[in-house]
């Protein structure tokens, strides 16, 4: 790995902005494609993998089997006796939304950075490809209690501002322990924040969920399962190695500032429950995925996020 790769991977407990500014140059490898084709058979200058026929009309020919229907031009097809439809160039422009956690529960780590930090540098590095590829550039940060947008732009403007919302959220962040919703109605849990999505992801966008999914439930896929309809909708997990497998020789102590708790850790029952408890959180996101057809990435603090990236949004060559 160069210098400047390891220089442009997520360190510490804290984003930092210039750390975020730098994503632009390891951006530059990344092409976002949406992950399903087109559904309209109606072919313009250039075939595309964005949804939707376009906008741009250019030009009329004979009506073929498996032209739309709802294309036909009738005002021609009258005067010929012929069946003509209309030719719609396919738009090329996708917006690209981001929807970045910045709760309590990422603001742990035990490698390099904490989960919040990579959330955030991920959501970077994506939104700077996007403007890269001319796309707009829209997004979504929440917090435990709140949450900001940032409107949907073809401008640097646009990764400035989100670069800005998510060093305000991250650093706001001061403990792992997230509130309980039982005690708080203004919590964001997930699906509440997927419910809200829907105001902004608008039909056609390409929709990045980053997140640890810790709160993923029942009305979480229901929410997915709508969005999925008329958005290309992609997963990012985010997790710890520590939180996957916990590896020790002694007994370890916790304490939530309050209480102490003293863990058999050395004990391989205890350490098999552990890490049955992270696969089958992740199993179910991956069943989730699975069902809706929805991409899922899955990258760990102590990943080259780099390279990770590289290989699902590399430029083909």
């Amino acid at each position: 790995m160069s210098e400047l790769q390891q220089d442009l991977n997520p360190r510490g407990a804290y984003t930092d902005l210039s750390a975020l500014l730098r994503c632009r140059f390891a951006a530059q490898d990344l092409k976002l494609f949406a992950h399903q084709p087109a559904r309209s058979l109606l072919s313009g200058g250039d075939r595309t993998r964005f949804r939707g026929r376009g906008m741009d009309f250019e030009e009329v020919r004979l009506y073929q089997p498996g032209d739309d229907i709802r294309s036909i031009d009738w005002r021609v097809t009258a005067r010929t006796q012929v069946a003509h439809t209309k030719i719609f160039r396919e738009e090329r422009e996708r917006p690209v939304f981001m929807l970045v956690d910045q709760r309590s529960s990422l603001f742990f780590g035990s490698h390099r950075c904490f989960k919040s930090v990579l959330a955030a540098h991920i959501a970077t590095l994506l939104s700077w490809a996007a403007l890269a590829n001319g796309d707009r550039l829209g997004a979504l940060v929440f917090g435990d209690y709140d949450q900001r947008d940032v409107r949907p732009r073809r401008s640097k403007h646009a990764v400035l501002e989100l670069m800005h919302q998510l060093q305000d959220y991250n650093h706001r962040l001061k403990s792992p322990i997230a509130p309980d919703p039982a005690t708080n109605q203004r919590s964001n849990e997930l699906h509440k924040i997927l419910a809200d999505a829907r105001r902004i992801a608008k039909p056609g966008c390409a929709l990045f969920i980053i997140s640890d999914f810790h709160d993923m439930s029942a009305a979480c896929e229901q929410q997915l399962f709508e969005l999925a309809r008329h958005t290309d909708v992609t997963l990012i997990h985010i997790y710890d190695p520590l939180e996957r497998q916990l590896i020790s020789n002694a007994p370890l102590t916790i304490s939530n500032g309050r209480e102490r708790l003293q863990l058999a850790a050395n004990e391989k029952t205890f350490q098999q429950a552990y890490k049955l408890q992270f696969d089958q959180h992740l199993n179910e996101l991956t069943q989730v995925c699975k069902r809706l057809r929805i991409p899922l990435l899955s990258y760990a603090t102590d990943d080259d996020i780099q390279d990770g990236l590289r290989k699902a949004f590399g430029r083909k060559k």
